[in-house]
C-alpha cells in the first residue's frame, strides 16, 4: 500500500477550530515538524499535550462566554 503524500497547509486558510491546534503545536515548538511531517510524525505525549491544552482552552472560552 502506498503512503499518502500529505499536502501543504495554508495556514491562513484554515477552520477557525483547527487554528487553536496550530497555535498549541506553535507554542509548543512543535508546528514546524508538523508542517513537514503531519500531524502523524508526534508522538503519544505530544499529541496528547496539544489536546490536553485544546481542552483547557476550549473550557476556558465557555467559561469566559458564560461569566
Amino acid at each position: 500500500m502506498a503512503k499518502k503524500k500529505e499536502e501543504k497547509i495554508d495556514l491562513n486558510n484554515i477552520p477557525e477550530e483547527e487554528k487553536v491546534k496550530y497555535e498549541i503545536a506553535e507554542e509548543l515548538g512543535l508546528l514546524d515538524k508538523v508542517l513537514d511531517s503531519g500531524w502523524k510524525s508526534l508522538s503519544a505525549k505530544e499529541t496528547g499535550r496539544i489536546g490536553g491544552l485544546m481542552t483547557k482552552r476550549k473550557r476556558e472560552n465557555e467559561r469566559k462566554k458564560n461569566a
